[in-house]
């Protein structure tokens, strides 16, 4: 029997490792919570005796680290002699000091976009395939919380349907408008969106506190010209702001602006910033309604300045690079972060009908839920994929796609890569397959002529997409396969992969001997992807903050292409990616 890894936890804090103690003297053992105060720990504590690794005995409740079966570290504490069992895999994904997983609410647990960042990938699944596979689903959800919206056609075209869509991942926010509301021509409109009037980029409800975090809009008839619909990432526009403007940005950040709403029946109010961060400086919420913003009182100088800020923030959410527009038919239903994304909306000729109904929820809700999808869901998808098309040939490569990511994720894992980058080069050409993870999900065509965004996974029997890749059309295998990924994994997962074509781009500006280092098929698929980054690039890539990541994983990617080289199989890698999960 190979021996166990090693896991030195000399260099952990005690007070943190004994507070995540699983055991059920600590943690309740049907909800998790934990059943000491912080208070009630010894002073001087520290650990006693390390026994380990072992094959740890079931230790603790479903939501903390179990060890059931699995390579653990068991700790005797002094000075109470308190026993605790934590798995490995569980403090390589928890160690502290790695990349902050905070709060997902932030730029942070986002990928910013402008509009033709998401072209041929729009998160966008079919109804009835939605509500019937799990993946779909969790996929979905996971894109309301990652780039902001998903976007369900075929949803039934009956009256009141929209709370349906959102009673499937949560609850309905009622609000003065009640549970749900039409956006349709009123005679006596006590709000501009229901008149025909154009609407810029806004946020609803700036003037409740807290604000509905969750929009939905279901489209019955849209036969109106004009009408058509739009979005813009606030947190992209808002960091545009802070890298070319910080005063502009420190001055909305810092500024109370009073948002005001009221009618015959209704007085609504709350002064919060246009742009709101957490205490580290992360932007966590845009609210942005022009219609809605009362009368500030400042002293004269801070008035100029916000007036200013506010004004350049308001034109940079006017460029058109930035807005996504598509034009809702029937059946069709927008689902959005309400906190992130500004929705717009073009005028209509009034004499056209155009009928959308909607209503709020909230993220909290919507988080939970695709929790639960995932506690439920296994990599099983992943390993039919490296048993069944994974057999297929590499595009062009002596190794199959299957060996070609085991040897990376080989490589990675003999380097000493921490977890979460064994997993990103383990995985990162997943993309290249085009068929769903989940067989139910052929993915929808895009109907203003992008390609289905489901089709960036792969299923026991999918094949590969890369071969119009080697034909002349960049299938953005690195984006598809990232998006599939987030069905389980984080971003220290998803982003590498996201970036590893853009980081083979990087290495041959940068470092002069990559380029001759690439095979011949490589060197194709690098003039197909954009080629080699100008300085420019290369200076905007090297900021990224996943950028040091990709770049390890695209070295792996280049070296693992060895014919007969002996290769552990994807089953080797489980235990670590079961340790990555998101709970």
């Amino acid at each position: 029997m190979p021996a166990l890894p090693s896991f030195p936890i000399d260099d952990l804090p005690a007070m943190w490792l004994r507070d995540n103690c699983p055991c059920p003297d600590c943690r309740d053992p049907r909800s998790g919570q934990k059943l000491f105060q912080i208070s009630s720990l010894p002073a001087g504590l520290r650990p006693g005796t390390v026994t380990g690794p072992v094959i740890g005995a079931v230790n603790g409740p479903v939501a903390g680290p179990s060890s059931d079966g699995e390579p653990s570290v068991e700790v005797v504490w002094y000075p109470d002699g308190h026993r605790s069992v934590y798995p490995l895999s569980w403090l390589a994904a928890n160690r502290p000091g790695g990349v902050d997983r905070g709060d997902r609410r932030t730029e942070d647990g986002k990928e910013l976009w402008t509009a033709a960042d998401l072209a041929g990938r729009l998160p966008r699944a079919s109804w009835p395939a939605y509500l019937d596979e799990p993946g779909v689903r969790a996929r979905m959800l996971e894109s309301v919380l990652r780039l902001g919206f998903m976007l369900l056609h075929d949803v039934p075209g009956s009256e009141g349907q929209v709370l349906a869509v959102a009673e499937s991942f949560g609850h309905v926010r009622e609000t003065n408008y009640g549970r749900l509301f039409d956006v349709r021509v009123e005679p006596a409109a006590n709000n501009l969106a229901f008149t025909s009037a154009r609407i810029t980029p806004h946020t609803d409800n700036p003037y409740r506190d807290p604000v509905p975090t969750i929009q939905l809009l279901h489209c019955l008839v849209n036969e109106a010209a004009g009408g058509e619909s739009g979005l813009v990432d606030g947190f992209a526009a808002a960091s545009l702001l802070r890298a070319t403007d910080p005063a502009a940005f420190g001055t909305l950040t810092r500024t109370p602006v009073p948002f005001v709403f009221r009618d015959a029946g209704t007085e609504l109010r709350a002064d919060r910033p246009l742009i709101d961060t957490d205490p580290l400086g992360r932007i966590r919420e845009v609210r942005f309604n022009n219609r809605s913003i009362g009368t500030l009182r400042l002293p004269a100088a801070e008035l100029d300045a916000f007036y200013a800020a506010y004004r350049t923030f308001a034109e940079l959410l006017l460029r058109p690079e930035l807005r996504l527009d598509l034009r809702l038919s029937p059946g069709d239903c927008l689902v959005f972060d309400n906190t992130r994304l500004l929705h717009a909306r073009t005028a209509f000729a009034q004499d056209g009908s155009r009928h959308l109904q909607g209503c709020y929820a909230d993220l909290d809700g919507l988080a939970s839920r695709l929790t639960v999808l995932r506690r439920a869901d296994s990599l099983e998808p992943l390993a039919a994929l490296f048993a069944g098309a994974g057999a297929a040939e590499y595009l062009g490569e002596p190794v199959s796609m299957a060996e070609h990511m085991c040897q990376a994720g080989a490589r990675a894992e003999a380097a000493g890569a921490p977890p979460h980058l064994v997993a990103a080069a383990l995985l990162h050409d997943v993309g290249h397959f085009n068929e769903s993870a989940d067989s139910g999900d052929a993915g929808e065509s895009d109907r203003s002529g992008d390609t289905a965004e489901g089709a960036g996974g792969a299923g026991a029997t999918g094949t590969v997409s890369g071969h119009a890749l080697m034909a002349g059309t960049d299938n953005r295998h690195s984006h598809t396969g990232a998006d599939l990924l987030g069905r389980w994994f984080g971003p220290r997962v998803t982003e590498p992969v996201r970036l590893h074509v853009a980081a083979k781009r990087y290495l041959c500006a940068v470092d002069p001997g990559y380029h001759e280092r690439l095979s011949e098929a490589s060197k194709h698929t690098l003039r197909v992807q954009g080629g080699v980054m100008t300085a420019r690039e290369a200076a905007e890539f090297a900021a990224l903050p996943g950028a040091a990541d990709a770049v390890a994983v695209r070295r792996w990617d280049e070296e693992a292409k060895e014919p007969g080289a002996v290769t552990p199989p994807f089953e080797h890698f489980l235990p670590l990616l079961t340790g990555l999960l998101r709970g």
